[in-house]
């Protein structure tokens, strides 16, 4: 059975070549262009991982990564944003982000991050606990 994966990003090209692209590895995807299609998605597709953009109109992918590990599952999370300084990476990483990765990206290591976090096992039940020193 397939991995699914959920991408949001507000620009529909990315958030659909992402998508085509991790098809093509094998995995089942669906792109969302928003934080609350990214919300009402992960509780119908269910995904083992979300590839979620920072910057977005509406729900930022900040608050939609809050309102996910308020939830009762834990989704790993990817953060794809075009935010490189230190201090908006540590920012998502604190927040409860598995991996932050930088626009321009290449996707071969996209495709790599993503496989990563899925062999370690960070499926759902996992604690995040660890990164925040508890």
């Amino acid at each position: 059975m397939p991995r699914r994966v959920l991408i949001v990003d507000d620009e529909a090209d990315i958030a659909d070549l992402i998508a085509y692209n991790l098809s093509s590895a094998g995995y089942e995807t669906r792109a969302v262009y928003n934080g609350s299609e990214a919300l009402e998605a992960s509780d119908s597709f269910e995904p083992h991982l979300i590839v979620l953009d920072v910057m977005m109109p509406g729900l930022s992918g900040y608050e939609v990564l809050a309102r996910l590990r308020r939830g009762s599952r834990h989704v790993p999370v990817l953060m794809l944003t075009a935010k490189r300084e230190e201090k908006d990476e540590l920012a998502g990483l604190l927040k409860g982000a598995d991996d932050y990765v930088t626009k321009p990206f290449s996707m071969k290591v996209l495709e790599a991050r993503i496989a990563a976090i899925l062999r370690r096992g960070g499926e759902r039940g996992t604690s995040e606990a660890g990164l925040r020193g508890a």
